[in-house]
């Protein structure tokens, strides 16, 4: 499979996209799924990394909220540090910043991280590593919160990553992280979730065996609707889990989901889907309706429209909100991208949703291309037009 947003310029098109194995696996030991193979970091992060949260108003506004939860439960001060790992262009820290908090950020991707020391927000651009660790403990950081969005389901070695979590966190620290949560997933038959950044995906039951190994309790979760289905997950170095970590946990048992078994039928469903979005638009296709895609956002573009082996011309083009993206191409099936107005002004008679996850955002934003005439065509959890 290519990988996720590997987006091109126009004088790129004639290269070949690398390609990588994605495959999953499943460990009982850990109740831990991840893919078998890495792909070095600089493919994966570096370069003109596209990917900008402050883009999307529904997760600005997700991740205010998020900040306002933590600062409820841990009062933070002028003397207080919250520390960000993956913090892209510094779109939560300012929250935190707001109440009068000190922030740090650490991000790899140079253009996010510009965009956040261009907003006074101190951000370290590199890998978060036992390196990068080292080199903050050695500065003296120490941590009142520990934020980290999406991430540990990029981290290859999520042990490594609890322990320099647990470097950094003071005794009495909190950490909160959201991370997409894997029973949602295979519930939702959303494969589109699984992409070579991804490299591990996370239940209520691995996360708290992860932590326990460096001693930091979980004693929150809530499950969020953000990329299909997430945790919101709170630890400490003390504490009870909360009536909603037992009762999730209860679940996952009773569910098995620490069991080779749940997983088994997660690949057929996904080609069933596959089976019937691809002979929808073929369909389409052969009697001469326009379709596009809506949404080039990392691997839920790239692993639906490569796993749907389209050919060439059954797609148009792309749109996607983000102007970083905009006079590029997608990876694999290529596909120029616009800005969504396009829709308006153009009137395919199909989007192809592939930010299905924010669907009652995009028919909002949308209602004019809707108006006119247009449809959305959903791949997930089951197809439709809408």
């Amino acid at each position: 499979m290519p990988v996720a947003d590997r987006l091109l310029r126009a004088d790129e098109l004639d290269g070949e996209d690398p390609l990588y194995p994605l495959h999953l696996v499943f460990c009982p030991e850990s109740a831990l799924v991840q893919i078998t193979h890495d792909v070095p970091p600089d493919i994966l992060w570096g370069g003109d990394y596209p990917y900008y949260t402050s883009v999307n108003p529904a997760l600005v506004k997700h991740f205010t909220e998020a900040a306002h939860e933590v600062l409820a439960r841990k009062p933070l001060g002028p003397d207080s540090l919250v520390l960000e790992i993956a913090s892209n262009d510094g779109y939560q820290l300012r929250v935190f910043r707001e109440a009068g908090a000190r922030v740090l950020g650490v991000d790899p991707a140079h253009g996010p991280s510009e965009v956040a020391r261009q907003e006074g927000i101190d951000t370290r651009e590199r890998l978060f590593d036992k390196a990068c660790a080292q080199d903050l403990a050695d500065e003296g950081v120490a941590a009142d919160v520990i934020v980290a969005n999406n991430l540990i389901n990029l981290i290859p070695d999520p042990v490594e990553f609890a322990e320099c979590v647990d470097q950094l966190l003071k005794s009495d620290g909190l950490v909160m992280l959201e991370v997409p949560y894997f029973v949602d997933t295979v519930d939702k038959v959303a494969f589109d979730n699984v992409f070579h950044q991804n490299t591990t995906y996370w239940t209520v039951t691995s996360l708290q065996r992860l932590f326990q190994r460096v001693g930091l309790a979980m004693v929150d979760v809530k499950r969020i609707p953000t990329f299909g289905g997430s945790l919101r997950v709170l630890f400490a170095r003390a504490g009870e889990p909360s009536q909603a970590v037992q009762e999730l946990l209860r679940t996952e048992r009773e569910r098995q989901v620490d069991q080779f078994a749940f997983y088994e039928a997660f690949a057929a469903k996904a080609q069933a889907i596959r089976s019937a979005l691809r002979e929808r638009i073929l369909d389409a296709h052969a009697a001469g309706k326009r379709i596009v895609a809506y949404g080039a956002a990392g691997g839920m573009a790239t692993t639906l429209l490569s796993f749907l082996q389209l050919p060439e011309g059954a797609l148009e083009y792309a749109v996607d909100l983000s102007p970083h993206k905009h006079g590029r191409w997608t990876s694999g099936y290529r596909l120029l991208i616009h800005p969504p107005e396009k829709l308006d002004e153009d009137v395919p008679d199909y989007a192809l949703l592939l930010a299905w996850n924010f669907e009652p955002e995009v028919l909002a934003q949308r209602h004019l291309y809707r108006e006119r005439g247009g449809q959305f065509l959903v791949p997930i959890p089951s197809v439709r037009v809408v």
